[in-house]
C-alpha cells in the first residue's frame, strides 16, 4: 500500500518531534480505517492489514494468525515472506495473546521462555522485538492475533502499544466482518450445489409410472435433506417384462445420495442383459462390495412383473416391509424377504424370495423404513401395523392417492415431530377388469 496523503508529508516532523510523530500516527490509522471498511474481499484485507502495520509501527515484518476454532489452531493467512505458519492456539505468545485478549510487548524475544523459535530456524529470519496484540471482532470475539516483529528504531515503546491496541480492534472488526461475509457466500454457494444435485437425483427418479394395461402403477419419493438415499425406478425391459426397484441406501444426505445414483445404475445395466434376478444382486453386490466404505450398504427389493400372465417374482436384499393385499379374500400379509443387503459380503448368493400370480384387485405396496420409523415427540414409532390399518380402510383409492394418505397418517402421528429419514414408497395394483 502506497503511502497516503495523511502519512507521507509528516513522516520528517514525526522523526524530530514526538508529538508529530504521535499526530502522524493517528492520522495513518484514520487512512488505514477507510481504507479496511472500503476493503471487500480477504486476501487484500489481510494484505491491507499487513502493509498499514507495517508502516503505522515502522517495523520488519508482520504474521496474522487467524483462529480456527474446528481445529483450534492459530493459521498464518498472512506472514510478511513466508508460507503458512499452523500452530496450536495455546501454543507461544500467540497463544497467550489469543487466551487473555491482551498485547503483549516482548523487547528480547529469545530471553522470553513464551517464544518459539523453531519458526525463525524454518524461516531463516531472526526475530528481536515482538508485539502482539489480540484481532478482536464485536463483542469481543476473538479473530486471530497480530504479530509485529523487529522495531526498527529501537524496541516498541508504550506508544506502540497503544497503536497496535486501536489498529488491531480496526482490523479485528474488519476481518470478522469479512469471514462473516465469506461464511454466507460458501453456505449459498453449498446450497445452490444441493440444490443442482437434489434436481439431478430427483430427475433420475420416474418421470411418470409404466402404462400397463390391466395394471395402475405409482411410485413416490421425498427425501429428509435436498439429497437422500432412498430410490425407486420402472424399467420395460425387451422381453415385455416390467422391472421395480426400490432402495434405501444406509444414511441420508449427499453421500448416500451418490451411492444411491450409481446402485440405480449398475441396477439399470444389469438388468438390461437379464431378466434372472439372482445373478443381477449378485452380480449388484460384488460391484457395491468394491465401492463403498465401511459403513455403507444398501437394502434394496427388485421385481418382475410379466403382465401377459399376471406373475411376479422378486428378490428383497433385506428391503422391507412388503406388503400384499389379497382382493378375493381382503386380506393382508407382509412378504418374506431375504438376503443381506447390498454391499456387505462380497460372493453373495441371492435367492428368489417369492414368486406370486396377481388376481384381479390385488396390491403390492412397499415402502422404505423412513416412513414406518418416523417417531412422535414420544419417540414412538408409525410402525408397520399402522400402516396395515390405512391400507386396510383406504386400498380401494388409486394407487399415487393411496401413497399420499399413508403419508399423510404418517406425519400426523408425527405430530410436528421433524422428518429425519427419507421416504418412498411404490404401490402395484391389477385392476378388476
Amino acid at each position: 500500500m502506497a503511502d497516503t496523503p495523511f502519512c507521507g508529508p509528516l513522516v520528517q516532523a514525526a522523526l524530530a518531534d514526538p508529538d508529530a510523530r504521535r499526530v502522524a500516527d493517528l492520522l495513518c490509522l484514520v487512512e488505514v480505517s477507510c481504507q479496511l471498511t472500503a476493503t471487500t474481499e480477504l486476501r487484500p484485507l489481510l494484505q491491507a492489514i499487513e502493509q498499514a502495520s507495517l508502516r503505522v509501527l515502522d517495523c520488519e515484518r508482520t504474521t496474522i494468525f487467524l483462529y480456527d476454532r474446528e481445529s483450534n489452531e492459530l493459521v498464518s493467512r498472512v506472514a510478511t515472506g513466508n508460507a503458512e505458519i499452523r500452530f496450536a492456539a495455546h501454543r507461544g505468545i500467540a497463544g497467550e495473546v489469543l487466551r487473555t485478549g491482551e498485547v503483549v510487548n516482548v523487547p528480547d524475544a529469545y530471553t522470553d521462555p513464551r517464544f518459539n523459535p523453531d519458526i525463525d530456524r524454518r524461516t531463516g529470519f531472526r526475530t528481536r522485538s515482538m508485539l502482539s496484540a489480540p484481532l478482536l471482532g464485536l463483542n469481543g470475539v476473538v479473530v486471530g492475533v497480530l504479530q509485529v516483529l523487529n522495531k526498527r528504531t529501537g524496541q516498541f515503546d508504550a506508544w506502540d502499544e497503544e497503536l497496535v491496541r486501536t489498529f488491531s480492534a480496526q482490523a479485528g472488526v474488519a476481518l470478522q466482518r469479512q469471514l462473516l461475509l465469506e461464511e454466507c457466500e460458501e453456505k449459498r454457494r453449498l446450497q445452490q450445489d444441493l440444490e443442482t444435485a437434489r434436481k439431478i437425483q430427483q430427475g433420475l427418479l420416474p418421470r411418470r409410472p409404466p402404462n400397463i394395461p390391466g395394471y395402475e402403477i405409482a411410485g413416490w419419493n421425498r427425501p429428509a435433506d435436498e439429497t437422500g438415499g432412498d430410490f425407486y425406478d420402472f424399467q420395460e425391459l425387451s422381453s415385455g417384462a416390467l422391472a421395480f426397484t426400490l432402495a434405501d441406501v444406509s444414511g441420508h444426505g449427499i453421500g448416500p445420495a451418490l451411492i444411491a445414483a450409481e446402485s440405480r445404475a449398475l441396477l439399470r445395466a444389469s438388468l438390461s442383459l437379464t431378466q434372472h434376478l439372482e445373478r443381477v444382486l449378485a452380480l449388484v453386490n460384488d460391484l457395491l462390495f468394491t465401492d463403498l466404505p465401511d459403513d455403507r450398504f444398501v437394502t434394496a427389493f427388485v421385481g418382475l412383473l410379466l403382465p401377459s400372465e399376471h406373475r411376479f417374482a422378486y428378490i428383497s436384499a433385506g428391503q422391507g416391509p412388503l406388503i400384499h393385499y389379497s382382493a378375493s379374500t381382503g386380506k393382508m400379509r407382509e412378504l418374506p424377504t431375504s438376503g443381506l443387503p447390498l454391499g456387505i459380503l462380497p460372493r453373495k448368493s441371492y435367492e428368489l424370495s417369492l414368486e406370486m400370480v396377481f388376481e384381479p384387485g390385488d396390491l403390492l405396496l412397499f415402502v422404505t423404513d423412513g416412513i414406518v420409523e418416523w417417531p412422535n415427540a414420544r419417540r414412538d414409532r408409525f410402525g408397520v401395523e399402522r400402516v396395515f390399518e390405512v391400507l386396510e380402510q383406504n386400498h380401494h383409492l388409486p394407487a399415487s392417492e393411496l401413497i399420499q394418505t399413508i403419508y399423510r397418517a404418517a406425519r400426523e402421528f408425527a405430530n410436528g415431530a421433524p422428518q429425519v429419514d427419507d421416504l418412498t414408497a411404490v404401490v402395484i395394483r391389477r385392476t378388476a377388469t
